[in-house]
């Protein structure tokens, strides 16, 4: 069976953070995470899709997966097109043969897969979508199903309370003979962006038989900035899975006697440096040559390599990138860039003073997080000065510089510097000290 797997979207909705397929967890992309998933339940001849602004980064893979793996990388020209611009790029590699189609922005347990091809070895359906029971609404698309289990349509962000059934479609999606399912999408029409979708609910309209594979497991969407640190938690909660050799498992890493290591779910890898004093609390995940300086703090957080969390400091829920910098700060359920830098002193706010959940501006609107605590959000080459505090659910762009001494309530956008003009008061003091008081207060505090 052949997989394509889609990864052209150009990340909008996750803005300031630049591509959701290189975010690193547990010291690799997410991408290629997707794709050791894939191989490991046997699926190894993979077309991935991706756009003009990712595709040269993506065919560097190539350089770190498994040889057992058969990428072929396509390009999708028009990234309006959504998921059918996807299916018709792929085109020109798939054949009269089964394939499936996986979203690289879903992450999904391997049994997800399993179930799909366990399921796809019945000849009397045409296709198979992967479907998910959820408590809350989820702007996605949702299954119409029949009681025989067959799909009647999919019903596209319906809106809270106007869902035909409570199974989210998941993108884990089988059909029988991928070479005909593409050229019922490039005949599609829709004013849309869900041609892809369209596609689907014309097969079964001429008598295509769509069946749901009802899932269980985990699954989590990146689609707005909150699901880096849902994702993170999944990731650094299954650390002693993935390493099986030890809570402090980087054979050169190095931790003073002073320190303290607690909890599960704790990896150092090679390099790291723990000082005196300070405390790593599990899960959580020390990237390369990262040093954890005396008296900091880093608790159920995942830091990338060659970072350092400076002296006092403390992170707390938080995805920190590669190489950022910190002294003396508080970073709380934030998810921070790559080659960020934060003055002493510097704070993010996670929580509102009337303790509601944080909104985030997504693409001009006011959505919510639909948690009570999250923090700050940065792109790649961010500098804020000393002093400076960042208020809940704020983002800030890339390459932009904040000053020192104020309190940043907006988003910042891409390349801009930002300072707070004051105004320094300096006249003659008039004012005198009395000394018999203060030898007095000397005199009772035994000096």
């Amino acid at each position: 069976m052949k997989v394509v797997l889609l990864a052209a979207g150009r990340s909008k909705r996750l803005k300031p953070i630049e591509d959701k397929n290189f975010l690193q967890f547990l010291g690799k992309p997410l991408i290629q995470h997707q794709l050791e998933q894939l191989l490991s339940v046997g699926l190894s001849d993979v077309v991935v899709v991706g756009g003009s602004h990712n595709l040269p980064k993506l065919r560097e893979l190539t350089k770190v997966l498994p040889k057992k793996l058969k990428v072929t990388f396509v390009e999708q020209k028009d990234l309006d097109a959504g998921m059918a611009g996807a299916m018709i790029a792929a085109e020109k590699v798939v054949k009269a043969e089964p394939i499936l189609v996986v979203s690289g922005n879903d992450m999904v347990e391997k049994k997800a897969f399993l179930d799909v091809m366990k399921a796809a070895k019945d000849l009397k359906v045409d296709g198979l979508l992967l479907g998910k029971k959820v408590l809350s609404y989820f702007p996605g698309g949702y299954l119409n199903v029949r009681s025989n289990g067959l799909i009647a349509s999919i019903v596209e962000k319906p809106g809270a309370g106007k869902e035909p059934s409570k199974l989210v479609n998941l993108v884990v999606h089988y059909f029988k003979d991928g070479q005909k399912f593409i050229g019922i999408v490039k005949k599609a029409k829709s004013s849309r962006d869900d041609k892809y979708e369209v596609a689907i609910s014309q097969m079964i309209d001429n008598g295509g038989k769509m069946k749901v594979v009802p899932y269980e497991g985990f699954w989590q969407p990146i689609k707005y900035p909150w699901h880096v640190i849902d994702l993170m938690n999944y990731f650094i909660g299954n650390i002693e899975k993935i390493f099986p050799k030890g809570r402090v498992g980087g054979k050169k890493a190095e931790v003073a006697k002073t320190a303290t290591i607690r909890g599960q779910n704790v990896y150092l890898e090679d390099g790291v440096k723990i000082m005196d004093n300070a405390i790593v609390i599990g899960p959580a995940y020390i990237g390369k040559n990262t040093i954890i300086a005396s008296n900091a703090m880093v608790r159920a957080s995942h830091v990338g390599p060659n970072c350092v969390i400076g002296f006092g400091s403390e992170v707390a829920r938080s995805y920190l990138g590669d190489t950022v910098w910190t002294h003396t700060n508080y970073i709380g359920d934030s998810v921070i860039g790559n080659n960020c830098s934060f003055g002493a002193g510097t704070v993010t706010g996670n929580l509102r003073l009337d303790e509601k959940n944080i909104p985030v501006n997504i693409q001009g609107e006011k959505v919510d997080s639909g948690t009570n605590k999250f923090g700050l959000i940065t792109g790649d080459n961010v500098r804020c000065g000393i002093n400076t505090s960042f208020m809940p659910g704020i983002k800030i762009g890339n390459n932009s510089f904040v000053g020192a001494g104020i309190v940043i309530a907006q988003d910042i956008e891409d390349n801009k510097f930002v300072y707070a003009k004051t105004e320094l008061v300096i006249k003659d003091n008039v004012a005198q000290l009395d000394e018999k008081k203060r030898e007095e207060m000397k005199k009772k505090m035994g000096r």
